[in-house]
């Protein structure tokens, strides 16, 4: 059979107050026409459909129409929750789905068996699918206790809770003729993560062993981490990546979905597909003569200012570029903390000369920016 998988597509994103649907619509039009080109028996999309938990309603119609459009391919098709999206607002969507013959999984449901998908391809290789959309950790105690796990067992590790569960889901995947797979929404320890991802759902305490997928999985479909990677583990796992850069430190990604050939008796081949046709993110450094100087990229741009922080700069930069999107002082040029800065002593001095120390530390020396806080100060202390 023939697998293709993505993730998080993060509709909705909005990057520094910049709209991304329109590269969102060029996106998914070119994931879908490489299921087109392909072919896949299985279309699976793991988690972070959305980039918000209250998705616009052009957010929504733009996932459903393209879940919709990969239906449409002849593929099943098997969706996941992410750390982004509303796991009951994506349940809720659960009637749509199953009537356009797609499998959505928006949170963990009471019953186990509601995450374990079975289906045959048109050439009759059966498969299974053990889904598990993203759990929180005030969540994951939950669900292995829904799994009649002990009190004592209960109160391990998240990542124990996680290989629980797994392993709940996985039971049926010694059965052979048949190809077993696991999509999950989750940091696996190791990976690296693609640079836009939310801090606080990627830290130790939320990464899980390779070890808690089983060496009898064919294949393992991830998402949550927006770079495209193999991790090394019992089985191979890979995550798909975004197909769009999400925010500037994911500039270097290349936007792609992996396409998996396998069957019952036979090892995954893998191999990424490139998805062209979005607004590419950039970098540019300089002082103010030379960002005059340089032709402007094509797309948005993050501006490393090589000057002194001053008032006006910022409007200066974006006359310069009109596309920049972010704009910060070079942090090459911002001194350490203590570095020759006179620490402030907060005891006997006003809140004007700790300011200025503040504005010392940081080397901002324009004085028009004290007269501001000056009279701000006089307005809310009268």
């Amino acid at each position: 059979m023939k697998i293709l998988h993505t993730s998080d597509w993060h509709v909705g994103k909005v990057l520094k107050g910049q709209s991304r649907a329109e590269e969102h619509k060029q996106v998914l039009a070119g994931v879908i026409e490489v299921a087109r080109a392909e072919r896949p028996d299985l279309v699976i999309v793991a988690g972070d459909l959305y980039d918000t938990a209250a998705p616009t309603p052009e957010a929504t119609r733009l996932v459903t129409r393209a879940l919709t459009a990969l239906r449409r391919t002849g593929a099943d098709v098997v969706a996941i929750g992410g750390n982004h999206d509303n796991g009951q607002a994506l349940d809720a969507l659960r009637p749509w789905a199953e009537a356009a013959g797609i499998t959505l999984r928006g949170g963990v449901r009471d019953s186990p068996d509601e995450h374990v998908i079975d289906g045959t391809t048109a050439g009759g290789e059966r498969w299974r699918v053990a889904a598990l959309p993203f759990l929180s950790q005030r969540y994951a105690v939950r669900a292995v206790e829904m799994y009649e796990l002990t009190a004592a067992e209960a109160t391990q590790t998240y990542a124990d809770h996680l290989g629980r569960v797994l392993g709940r889901l996985t039971e049926g995947f010694a059965e052979p003729d048949r190809v077993h797979l696991v999509t999950a929404h989750l940091t696996v320890v190791g990976a690296a993560t693609g640079g836009g991802e939310r801090d606080a759902h990627t830290v130790l305490g939320y990464a899980v062993p390779a070890t808690v997928f089983p060496g009898t999985a064919h294949y393992v479909a991830l998402g949550h981490l927006h770079r495209s990677q193999r991790v090394p583990g019992p089985c191979p796992i890979r995550y798909s990546g975004s197909p769009l850069a999400v925010d500037f430190g994911e500039q270097e990604n290349v936007p792609s979905v992996t396409v998996v050939e396998v069957t019952a008796t036979s090892a995954a081949r893998i191999r990424e597909v490139p998805v062209p046709a979005a607004v590419p993110l950039r970098t540019v450094r300089g002082t103010l003569a030379q960002l005059a100087e340089i032709a402007p990229p094509e797309g948005w741009l993050r501006v490393f200012v090589r000057e002194q922080p001053r008032a006006g700069l910022r409007e200066e930069v974006q006359e310069l570029l009109p596309r920049a999107l972010e704009i910060r002082i070079d942090p090459e040029l911002v001194p350490a903390p203590g570095s020759g800065a006179r620490t402030a002593q907060r005891a006997g001095r006003s809140p004007r000369e700790l300011f200025a120390d503040y504005l010392d530390s940081r080397g901002h020396a324009d004085a028009d920016v004290r007269e501001l806080f000056d009279e701000l100060f006089e307005e809310v202390d009268r």
